[in-house]
């Protein structure tokens, strides 16, 4: 019941191409969460003295006067508490659903990357920002300090993870955990120390854009990504709600949304929105269904002929889908990163690969709306 109740708190929405398309400002819960802003620094696995308790929400101990301009630079990320908190959010995603909102954190904090700006952490990307009030306040943020929420437990038991690892691991957990490809992930990025270092607002992909071909090509080329990348990532919207109250697109609730999981609402991609495979591709080709959501960003995959290349081979070849999205996922969740050692730390071994284990049974969301269904079981 507690996890009921926790995820029926929680609406995993649309995650990045559906960023807030209206001009509203995003709410995020009650402001106490987060104290203002000051320069903190982030735990690592090899800190300087031990971080005092109780935190503030997703904050850390300030390490003395502005005037310190030296830090003892060790491994980012502990590889071991990076294996252990992998299950732990497996066991999260069990209980709460969680699946999509864990996507979008991921992608939200290295989706502001600049390939332009070579300057770290200036540059934008996979840099734990977006635990910041000022970042989250973003209108294309709008709902994620729930996602925060979920993870500050497995953040606290886990002190040796950085924020940018413990947002990226969740985000490629989230996509295996649904089904999706083994994503071929590296760990040890570094953190920003302090709000006055998150982007400025506005790099996000937005929904509803006059143009969005060109949109999409602007905000993505920006990040050095490419068309076959572009088409590949948006796949992911397999995954996932829109909620009208956050983005300003979707309906309240369809016939595959009023019953949950989690909170009841908003429209989704695919029937089956907490399955990853290849139907959102199938589903926008066929647009025959009008409880499923087609955005301006999602129809021109089919429209633009470049784009449409990729988007009707994908509808056709799922493994050929979950091969390029796997790259291009991982090529995201690296984007702008500093890496501590440099070459980054991997947690590849047999026991976590697809192949050699027998795969999971993946979350479906018609499954799990039927509450009749659950309680035979």
């Amino acid at each position: 019941m507690m996890a009921e109740r926790l995820a029926a708190s929680l609406s995993p929405a649309s995650y990045l191409l559906p960023a807030a398309a209206s001009k509203r400002t995003a709410q995020p819960s009650s402001a106490a969460f987060f104290p203002s802003p000051r320069r903190l620094h982030s735990t690592a696995s090899c800190s300087l003295r031990p971080v005092p308790s109780p935190l503030r929400l997703f904050q850390t101990a300030a390490i003395g006067s502005r005037r310190t301009t030296s830090v003892v630079m060790c491994a980012a990320s502990d590889p071991a508490q990076l294996k252990s908190a992998r299950e732990d959010i497996k066991e999260l995603l069990k209980t709460t659903f969680c699946h999509p909102i864990l996507v979008r954190l991921g992608w939200h904090d290295a989706g502001t990357y600049d390939k332009n700006i070579a300057e770290w952490p200036k540059r934008g990307g996979a840099n734990g920002s977006l635990r910041f009030e000022i970042e989250l306040k973003h209108a294309a943020n709008a709902g994620l300090v729930n996602a925060l929420k979920l993870l500050q437990s497995i953040k606290d038991k886990y002190s040796s993870i950085t924020y940018a690892d413990l947002f990226q691991l969740a985000s490629a957990t989230a996509i295996e955990e649904a089904g999706g490809p083994k994503i071929p992930m590296k760990y040890g990025r570094v953190d920003v120390s302090g709000p006055e270092q998150c982007p400025e607002e506005g790099r996000l992909p937005d929904a509803g854009p006059p143009s969005p071909a060109g949109h999409l090509r602007n905000v993505f080329y920006r990040m050095g990504l490419d068309d076959k990348e572009i088409v590949a990532l948006s796949g992911a919207h397999t995954l996932g709600r829109s909620r009208p109250e956050r983005s300003g697109w979707g309906k309240a609730e369809t016939k595959y949304t009023k019953d949950g999981p989690g909170a009841p609402g908003g429209q989704s991609w695919t029937v089956q929105w907490l399955k990853f495979d290849n139907s959102y591709f199938r589903d926008i080709k066929e647009g025959k269904d009008e409880d499923l959501l087609i955005l301006p960003t999602d129809a021109v995959l089919f429209e633009d002929s470049q784009f449409k290349v990729y988007a009707e081979k994908y509808a056709e070849d799922e493994d050929a889908f979950f091969e390029d999205y796997a790259e291009a996922h991982a090529k995201l969740s690296d984007l702008g990163a500093k890496f501590n050692p440099p070459e980054g730390i991997s947690m590849d071994d047999d026991s976590n690969t697809n192949t050699t284990t027998t795969p999971q049974e993946p979350f479906v969301a018609a499954y799990y709306s039927d509450s009749e269904k659950r309680k035979k079981d």
